[in-house]
């Protein structure tokens, strides 16, 4: 995806140079472009006359002065190597539900398919130390939301986050990954795989531009745009004053809806979804609590957080394998569709030819690792 903008490159260069300086957000970026026309007239400016401005200050006006396309272009540059793109408030591809939050970005970096930003979205977000319990919870419902044709919107983070974003993206379904960080930082770094994956078949989106790294600051500013993304957040696990409640609230703050998963009332990272529902919030049992509140009722079927194959249930059919997965990924997968195997069983069915255990176990810790198979006692697997 080719870096572009209606502007020009020097005008967004110098534009992407004025949102570095500090203490310049969108609003100010409003009023510098207006008043001299371009952002390349602004960087041109009299100290004078961006002192003058309503709001500038004498500091202010300082800091814009040092402000350095070059630097701007450095930003396009690497971009363009990585096959990133920048948008800025006017371009169409800009998220159309970012423009309704208070304090909307002045840009936004965007890595993958651009066309996911403007797709009815849900947002997840949860406790990184999940239970068992909030683990099965996500995977339910941001893999039914994802079937039904929802993108589904996290923050990369390792727990609830990257579950959601997984089980979105095995569903066949598409998914938005929200970074506190720039390009080509990978944090946490445990997360690398489900990174590349992500901007080869969803979307990263950042404020920060390529290299910067995370700092504290920036992951408040990140919530408010996962919610501002998403016409719904669900709560999957969240412990009091967690930053998955700071989420619900800048949904709240943005008039968008707020959905909890119940838990036991013994589980610490529950008590925050718990109270949440008792304070109003409404309970999310499946995928189509999510997809009512997102103008799409009756868009998936209504399976519950205990149809997991009950009894007197008709036998599911053989789960679908993720398309991204890789041609010895994709044996495995299917040898072990029909029953659990021994690891010699799986090494004879990829074919047993020389190197073929050791290529074998390395695809089968890539799938455990994705969630999407178990090792039991003695050597055996089986799909999850």
């Amino acid at each position: 995806m080719a870096v572009a903008h209606d502007a020009g490159r020097d005008e967004l260069a110098a534009y992407l140079a004025l949102a570095a300086v500090p203490g310049i957000g969108a609003a100010r970026l409003r009023t510098l472009v207006a008043a001299f026309g371009s952002a390349r007239g602004a960087c041109a400016a009299p100290w004078g006359a961006l002192a003058a401005l309503p709001g500038f200050t004498r500091a202010a006006a300082t800091a814009v002065r040092g402000a350095a396309p070059a630097a701007g272009r450095a930003v396009l540059e690497r971009l363009d190597r990585l096959g990133a793109a920048v948008l800025l408030p006017d371009d169409p591809r800009f998220p159309p539900l970012l423009r309704e939050i208070p304090e909307p970005p002045a840009l936004l970096y965007v890595w993958g398919d651009p066309a996911l930003l403007a797709r009815p979205a849900a947002a997840f977000v949860g406790s990184r130390r999940h239970s068992a319990y909030g683990a099965a919870a996500v995977q339910l419902l941001a893999g039914g939301v994802a079937r039904a044709g929802a993108v589904v919107v996290s923050g990369m983070a390792r727990g609830i986050d990257a579950l959601a974003h997984a089980a979105a993206l095995d569903a066949g379904g598409a998914s938005v990954g929200v970074l506190g960080n720039g390009f080509g930082v990978v944090y946490p770094a445990a997360n690398r795989a489900l990174y590349e994956r992500m901007a080869s078949c969803g979307c990263l989106v950042t404020e920060l531009p390529p290299g910067e790294r995370p700092h504290a600051g920036a992951f408040p500013r990140r919530n408010r745009l996962i919610s501002g993304l998403a016409g719904v957040t669900v709560v999957v696990e969240a412990a009091p004053g967690s930053g998955a409640l700071i989420t619900a609230d800048c949904a709240l703050e943005q008039g968008r809806s707020v959905l909890a998963v119940p838990g036991p009332i013994t589980s610490p990272t529950s008590l925050g979804c718990n109270k949440l529902i008792q304070q109003g919030a409404k309970p999310a049992l499946a995928p189509g609590d999510i997809l009512e509140e997102l103008g799409l009722p009756g868009a998936a079927a209504p399976l519950q957080l205990g149809d997991a194959g009950g009894a007197g249930k008709a036998p599911a059919g053989p789960p679908s394998p993720p398309r991204d997965l890789t041609e010895l990924q994709r044996r495995l997968w299917e040898a072990l569709a029909a029953e659990p195997r021994h690891v010699d069983a799986l090494v004879a069915a990829a074919g047993g030819a020389a190197g073929a255990a050791g290529a074998v176990l390395t695809a089968l810790t890539e799938l455990e690792m994705r969630g999407l198979v178990t090792q039991e006692p003695g050597m055996r697997f089986r799909l999850r």
